[in-house]
């Protein structure tokens, strides 16, 4: 069967391999990713063997779609890939642990969170030769790049957005989303009014989730981080949480809501609105009693302060990388075909509602008659953009950091000046760590 996107053998050819056999395999070293040769745990780079590490692996629901595709990658290859896994939780630091230690080789499944703080060890091989020709859309190259190299092969590229319930939108008589700041306020005010407990938008109040409040603070101004200092501290940050006070002060928003909780209110229909990546749709829905909430679910563009404004969003999503040494150029050929092959990337899309990362994989006939799926790509992962504090091994504190201070305002024990001012303070010195 032909399909668009890259084959197996299409991936041979893009890195210099016309068929498998000694003399194919030995023209790969002019054109592989850079650091070829490289063994940092001791192996053979030419070994068709390698590992292949995902803490997919470890969870019930995508195991067999992963183990599918490396089944297949086995017989056509001739090759043996042995599959690792811990759980999402404590993937990070086991796999700190291993590739320090020399003991990951192969394929790894990263969070494009955490892409900063492996590449920093010196481990990865720069993909950027292979893809830079394979069909990815920018958004999601952007996703596997740290320090201007590609340290990732995109393989899911989505964000994290807003997802509007559109009977209760017709149910308080509002016909179309919400485009500015001012219009989404007065949204809220009517939705408000349909009362029997509805939280018209359930933002993120606790602290495990309150870096959704990046994306506001970007909506009111504030980069963040910009050349070099950190902005936090700004009129736009202190602008945009002295908003979120006064929604939740006027019950717009509700207390002690993180993502679960935000999902449990949405599919109960008690939420109108509410802060999910592009999988949302598919877990909230399935846990809901209302078989119809799928078709009620919409993604909507995050309002902006003025018209005209770009809408912003947090990329969201998971990339392949090369540990150098042992089975590299196997592995690279691996994740190629994984992230690529339209045939590959429809039927885990079918399995697993993950948008494909390359512009054939999202045109898919299989993908594109997702219109949820479509529009999301267009509204809101078109225009998403990394935390700048990706690049630090502190993100996670720093999250914690300037979620605190939010709750802080919140629930009233501090102001929105005096709290914005000490999250900017804290998040430059955990910077200088």
């Amino acid at each position: 069967m032909t399909t668009s996107g890259i084959s197996r053998r299409g991936a041979l050819r893009m890195l210099g391999i016309g068929a498998l056999g000694a003399a194919g395999v030995g023209a790969l070293g002019a054109c592989a990713p850079s650091g070829a040769g490289v063994a940092s745990n001791g192996g053979d780079p030419k070994s068709k063997n390698f590992d292949f590490t995902s803490w997919s692996l470890n969870e019930e629901a995508a195991k067999p779609s992963i183990e599918k595709i490396i089944a297949a990658w086995e017989k056509a290859e001739s090759s043996k890939i042995r599959a690792v896994s811990y759980p999402y939780n404590e993937y990070l630091s086991q796999l700190t642990l291993k590739l320090g230690g020399g003991e990951t080789t192969g394929a790894v499944h990263l969070d494009i969170a955490w892409l900063a703080a492996m590449a920093q060890m010196g481990k990865l091989v720069d993909v950027g030769p292979v893809a830079d020709k394979a069909g990815y859309t920018d958004v999601a190259l952007k996703s596997g790049v740290y320090d201007g190299k590609q340290y990732g092969l995109p393989w899911n590229t989505g964000s994290i957005g807003v997802i509007a319930n559109s009977k209760l939108l017709e149910k308080a008589g509002i016909k179309e989303h919400p485009a500015t700041v001012e219009e989404f306020e007065g949204a809220l005010r009517e939705l408000k009014g349909l009362g029997g407990g509805v939280v018209p938008y359930a933002a993120a109040t606790k602290v495990a989730q309150l870096k959704d409040i990046f994306p506001w603070m970007q909506t009111f101004g504030c980069d963040l981080f910009d050349g070099g200092k950190v902005t936090i501290g700004d009129d736009a940050s202190v602008d945009a949480v002295t908003w979120y006070k006064k929604l939740h002060d006027e019950k717009l928003i509700a207390a002690d809501v993180d993502r679960f909780d935000a999902r449990a209110l949405f599919g109960q229909g008690k939420a109108v609105f509410y802060d999910d990546a592009i999988i949302g749709k598919g877990v909230t829905s399935a846990q809901s009693k209302d078989k119809t909430l799928a078709d009620a679910m919409q993604p909507m563009e995050r309002p902006v302060l003025k018209a005209g404004d770009t809408p912003q969003a947090m990329l969201w999503g998971g990339v392949i990388a090369i540990v150098k040494g042992k089975g590299q150029e196997a592995a690279t050929r691996f994740a190629l075909h994984a992230t690529t092959d339209r045939a590959t990337t429809s039927e885990y899309f079918a399995a697993r509602a993950l948008p494909p990362s390359t512009t054939a994989g999202l045109a898919a006939p299989e993908v594109a008659k997702d219109t949820f799926t479509t529009e999301w790509t267009q509204k809101i992962t078109k225009t998403a953009t990394g935390s700048p504090f990706w690049q630090f091994a502190q993100s996670a504190q720093i999250d914690e950091a300037v979620a605190k201070q939010v709750q802080a305002v919140l629930v009233g024990t501090s102001k929105p000046k005096d709290a914005m001012k000490r999250a900017g303070e804290e998040v430059a010195a955990l910077i200088k760590r």
